[in-house]
């Protein structure tokens, strides 16, 4: 990021049912996971973003953008871009986009075997956020 002052970040991964949530500081470039927002009949829980947003006041977002292995384009990438597109347009933040791959894979590794969706979208979106944290230092 180009300013050098301490910086709270908001990082998401999107999905058509679930968005997993992670918040992340770039003074010590460590990210957490925070939730897992749930659509509603394929509509985002905005109203949920915006109490986030509210209380982490982020200086910026990053959106994990989902591509094959060989970095070409997926049906979710445009969705991905989408979601991104209206996280700007909605709360006027600089929003980074994130190249990702098999982020929710690693975080089911990194969970075990768990049913537990909800936990796997909030952990790939605290490896998306990491990833973009550790490629900016």
């Amino acid at each position: 990021m180009p300013d050098s002052a301490p910086q709270t970040l908001l990082g998401f991964d999107y999905g058509e049912k679930r968005t997993g949530v992670a918040v992340g500081q770039s003074l010590t470039s460590t990210a957490t996971g925070l939730t897992t927002l749930h659509s509603k009949q394929q509509k985002m829980d905005w109203p949920a973003i915006e109490a986030l947003i509210k209380e982490w006041q982020p200086d910026a977002l990053v959106v994990g953008i989902p591509v094959h292995m060989d970095g070409t384009e997926q049906p979710m990438t445009l969705a991905a871009r989408k979601f991104s597109r209206q996280l700007h347009g909605r709360f006027q933040l600089p929003v980074f986009e994130a190249e990702e791959r098999l982020s929710s894979v690693e975080a089911e590794e990194y969970l075990g075997s768990t049913e537990d969706k909800a936990a796997i979208d909030k952990e790939a979106a605290r490896i998306i956020l990491q990833s973009w944290l550790n490629s900016q230092g």
